[in-house]
């Protein structure tokens, strides 16, 4: 097979996905990748795609034997080179599914670039195609239309965000990838090193030290498009390693952050097509996880929180009471349209609930009089009808799903309960993006299993002056100048005020239970740094992965990420993690202790006579 390639097949006039009837009687060279093959017993056929769109392509004898006679032998994914004319497929045979649909070009000339043997999937076959082996063979499921959108949007969107970001005097600064090990909330991917035999890198989780000291540093506005590592279990939004887009600002407030914010991504949803509020909603955590059981609240539908621990703390029904006389709480959702639900997928519902540590889902429907319940727990509450219909809203035909228990849990099954009904029942509209603010976290929240308190974001942030005079004997209630950005009861971002001054952090780092001299010996770079002039300062960082993700209404993040992991953290196209050789292992002074078992090579595949030879 000759490598030979003219020059002039590379040099395309058009892409696949460019040419009209405006066209019609060009002489063009398009360049491509067969996407189907059809022969009509003479005239050959084929669907040449790039990944601007796909031109139909005809083979006529008449253009010369030896052309038509290698057309006819052209597959799938075979990547060609052709020149020829257009003309018009007059109206009775244009293809209005296509952009090209109203022309075909009738080759003169082919070339093969590459052949391709028989992919392991075709590209329409992606949703019957395990991901596992969509990842091994990225380079095949890139060239699907959507996965390339994907791609090329994602490089819309991050070019939308420097473009906003340059305009407002942000200075892109890279900051190192081989850091020191820093406790902010998940593990560290560690990094052995043969200068230091005695200590670790470790993979940043984010850049968040870096900036602050960047700002301390007299830079002012600082962005990056960084790489960030965790070494966490895996979902659909969520990759050990991930791109983020950080924002740090000196002496800005909470407003000029997430004005900037909103600015960055009102030119990111122009860029998708999709409208933005002109003011973003704002709620505090307390009135979030209050109506919706959530900080992050889906706000696409209804079936808020509502709290009857009032109307049956004196209820026969000891579930109820008892939760309420034990300290706890008694909320329910109404689900609208409800009672069309059977006894089967309520009792669901109530084994569902007990993942989120419920001890089980008492549920009731609004009997068509309107003023009554029936099934479920009816005969205990019905007595309260009238108050709890008054109550809820609730109307003939509803279900009405309760949680009693500890706040923390009847938030978290509630909250969750809402989400999964709302996607199961088709309440969401697909098209609609819902936007807010959460603002006023907790600064603190107890651990029961360390039996200490921990940092709500992390422990670089500030809390609210009043909360830190007030609640030094009850740090849970301090409120700490952090907020998200939510986008479809997804976090896409969070960022808050920093603690700029060394007596502030040190006084943190105590309720955290970290010792000056693990402090010390962690943070002693940030600390020395706050000692010398550091400025106020705020950030924040956005997830790109899901903004992109969020835009394109996908269900994961693999989905918008060229080469990603899988839930396990491999690379099934790379095989990574690998393993290394024992020369490496000694310079860096460890032992791997192997598993059992080998991994046998694939035996070579017998070669075939090529019916082509001399023909390429």
């Amino acid at each position: 097979m000759t490598t030979n390639i003219p020059n002039e097949a590379l040099k395309r006039t058009h892409t696949c996905g460019q040419l009209r009837a405006s066209d019609d009687a060009q002489t063009v060279t398009l360049c491509g990748w067969v996407q189907s093959y059809r022969d009509h017993g003479g005239v050959v056929f084929i669907d040449l795609r790039d990944r601007d769109g796909i031109t139909q392509v005809v083979f006529d004898p008449d253009a010369g034997e030896q052309q038509h006679s290698l057309a006819r032998h052209l597959r799938d994914e075979w990547v060609i080179s052709i020149t020829g004319v257009v003309r018009s497929r007059g109206e009775d045979r244009a293809n209005d599914k296509l952009g090209t649909g109203e022309i075909e070009v009738f080759s003169k000339n082919l070339i093969v670039l590459n052949r391709s043997e028989p992919v392991p999937f075709q590209l329409d076959e992606h949703h019957t195609t395990g991901e596992e082996n969509r990842l091994k063979y990225r380079y095949i499921d890139m060239r699907r239309p959507a996965m390339n959108n994907a791609l090329r949007m994602r490089h819309a969107i991050t070019k939308a965000m420097r473009d906003v970001l340059d305009a407002r005097g942000f200075v892109d600064v890279e900051t190192p990838m081989l850091c020191k090990s820093t406790p902010e909330g998940a593990r560290d991917f560690l990094v052995p090193s043969r200068m230091s035999r005695d200590g670790f890198y470790a993979l940043p989780q984010s850049p968040q030290l870096f900036k602050q000291i960047l700002m301390v540093g007299g830079i002012d506005r600082y962005y990056q498009i960084a790489r960030c590592f965790r070494d966490e279990d895996l979902r659909a939004d969520r990759q050990p390693e991930f791109t983020q887009l950080d924002i740090e600002m000196s002496f800005a407030t909470e407003q000029d952050v997430m004005d900037t914010t909103d600015e960055v991504l009102r030119k990111v949803t122009a860029a998708c097509d999709i409208d933005y509020p002109e003011t973003v909603a704002v709620m505090t955590y307390e009135e979030a996880m209050r109506r919706f059981g959530s900080d992050r609240p889906d706000l696409r539908f209804g079936m808020e929180l509502c709290d009857i621990s009032d109307l049956v703390a004196d209820s026969e029904f000891g579930v109820f009471s008892g939760a309420v006389k034990n300290g706890g709480t008694v909320q329910c959702i109404v689900v609208p349209g409800g009672a069309d639900m059977t006894r089967k997928e309520t009792d669901g519902l109530a084994d569902w609930s007990k993942g989120f540590g419920a001890k089980g889902l008492a549920v009731t429907k609004v009997a068509e009089s309107g003023d009554a319940f029936e099934t479920g727990i009816a005969k205990f509450i019905n007595p309260l009808a009238a108050s709890l219909i008054e109550r809820t809203g609730a109307k003939p035909g509803d279900l009405l799903a309760f949680g009693a228990d500890v706040m923390r849990v009847v938030r978290r099954v509630l909250g969750e309960l809402r989400c999964k009904l709302a996607r199961e029942r088709d309440m969401i509209d697909p098209a609609a993006f819902e936007w807010l603010w959460v603002t006023e976290f907790p600064m603190f929240e107890h651990d029961d299993e360390a039996g200490r308190h921990v940092a709500l974001h992390h422990p670089f942030t500030a809390p609210f002056a009043e909360d830190w005079d007030a609640y030094q004997a009850e740090p849970t209630k301090m409120r700490s100048r952090a907020y998200d950005i939510i986008c479809n009861g997804l976090e896409l971002g969070g960022g808050s005020i920093r603690i700029h001054t060394p007596e502030m952090q040190k006084a943190v780092f105590n309720f955290l239970s970290i010792s000056d001299e693990e402090a010390e010996e962690k943070f002693a770079f940030l600390l020395d740094a706050l000692k010398y002039g550091a400025p106020p300062h705020a950030g924040l960082a956005l997830g790109l992965d899901r903004v992109v993700m969020v835009m394109l209404n996908l269900p994961s993040i693999r989905d918008v990420i060229a080469f990603p992991k899988t839930q396990k953290g491999s690379c099934p196209m790379t095989a990574a993690p690998g393993i290394v050789d024992e020369e490496q292992l000694t310079e860096l002074s460890l032992q791997m202790i192997p598993e059992e078992g080998s991994k046998t090579a694939p035996a070579d595949k017998a070669e075939e006579a090529d019916p082509l030879a001399g023909m390429l």
